[in-house]
Formats: C-alpha cells, sequence, structure tokens
C-alpha cells in the first residue's frame, strides 16, 4: 500500500491486511486501544468507513484536535494526557446503545474467550438469529465480519505463544491455535505477519521486542 504521512490524530478501524508504520526519531503518543466493536458507541458512523483505513480525528469528531491539544499542551503528564483523552471519550459516548450492539458484544466475547474455536453458524444459532443477520451486525459495529473477527483471535493465540528465545514446534502451536491443515496455516501466517513462519522467527530473533510485549493477555485491550 501507498506510505503516507500522519500528523495530529487519527482513527484507525479494523484492518484486514498488513501494513508497516514507523515513528521519527523523537514521538510523543497516546492512543486509546479498543476491542473490536468498542469503537462502535464513539463514532456516529458504521465501522466499516474506518476498515483499513487512517482516518483523522477531525473528520469522525468534528473540531477536537484542536481543544484536546490545547487542553494536553506540550508539558502535561502522561496521567493529565489520558485524563483529557478519556473525558473527550466520555463526552462522545453514546446515551444508549445502537441496536445490534449487545448481540455482537455478547458473541465477539465468545470468539474471544475461545480464541476464534467456536463456529459462526454456532453462535447464531445460539443467539437466536441468522448468519446473515450477524455478518450484517458485526460488519455495522466491527467492520468485519463474526468470521474474520475469529481468525484474528485464532491467529493472536498462536502468535502470543511463540517464544523467540527458545526452539519453535510450529506444527505444535498450530495444531494448539486450532490449525489442522498446513497450507492454511502458512498461508494465514504470511497473510497476518507478510512472512513465512521461518522467516518471522528468524526477524524476532533479529530485533527482540521490549520486556513485556506482546503483552501476555493478548492484542486485545480488557473491557
Amino acid at each position: 500500500m501507498p506510505s503516507e504521512v500522519f500528523a495530529d490524530g487519527w482513527f484507525m478501524g479494523v484492518w484486514t491486511r498488513r501494513f508497516l508504520y514507523e515513528y521519527p526519531t523523537r514521538v510523543r503518543l497516546v492512543g486509546v486501544h479498543f476491542k473490536p466493536w468498542g469503537m462502535s458507541p464513539f463514532i456516529d458512523m458504521p465501522a466499516t468507513e474506518l476498515r483499513d483505513r487512517w482516518v483523522p480525528v477531525d473528520a469522525v469528531w468534528q473540531r477536537s484536535v484542536d481543544r484536546i491539544r490545547n487542553q494536553v499542551g506540550d508539558l502535561a503528564s502522561a496521567t493529565e494526557t489520558l485524563r483529557v483523552v478519556e473525558e473527550e471519550l466520555r463526552s462522545r459516548l453514546a446515551e444508549a446503545p445502537s441496536r445490534g450492539l449487545g448481540l455482537v458484544q455478547h458473541t465477539g466475547r465468545r470468539l474471544e474467550t475461545s480464541h476464534g474455536a467456536i463456529p459462526v453458524g454456532a453462535l447464531a444459532e445460539a443467539a437466536g438469529v441468522s448468519g446473515n443477520h450477524l455478518a450484517t451486525q458485526f460488519k455495522s459495529h466491527v467492520g468485519v465480519t463474526p468470521k474474520r473477527v475469529a481468525r484474528i483471535y485464532r491467529f493472536a493465540r498462536l502468535i502470543l505463544s511463540v517464544d523467540a528465545l527458545r526452539p519453535v514446534d510450529w506444527p505444535d502451536l498450530a495444531h494448539t491455535a486450532g490449525y489442522f491443515d498446513r497450507a492454511h496455516f502458512t498461508r494465514e501466517f504470511k497473510d497476518f505477519t507478510g512472512h513465512t513462519p521461518t522467516e518471522y522467527l528468524a526477524l524476532r530473533r533479529r530485533l527482540p521486542a521490549d520486556p513485556g510485549f506482546p503483552p501476555d493477555s493478548g492484542p486485545m485491550p480488557a473491557d
């Protein structure tokens, strides 16, 4: 994808393809990491409009960046900066959940706790809705289908179980994460990372992550 330069603030929806981002030498960055369905109560647009996109904050929250910047200033502490961002989020929170959000939250949490292992058809049946209805609600509130969310959680389980400092048994990790076809596993791995498992492991060993990253609890934040 073409390169872009971002300043000020932006929203990023769910991505269905890999991307690479780089920071300048010195940067001050404050952000909020939502669960796949967590952004929906704070924005007045279908989540599909943010999928695979970086969108300036003012395109979603009109005339908000300058106000946030003026409150934060250049010398505010991290605690004060987070307080300002939290107040902005609270002011944007919808008074009532939008239609279908409860369904998405419930089924999404089941996908999360099962690491994407529950079939989407079983989720729809348990919720008493059709598969098409469930997919429509996920697209509206998450930006992608529940099947895509399941893929993300399944791969997240695998990638977070990789200890680059030790020998890696890829077939065992893949089986534990629910991949029973080696060719499918290899395709998924390259779709998500841009590398084969061997290339990825070599990269991790050459560029070790900071202690505690990736987070032990997984790539999705807590409620």
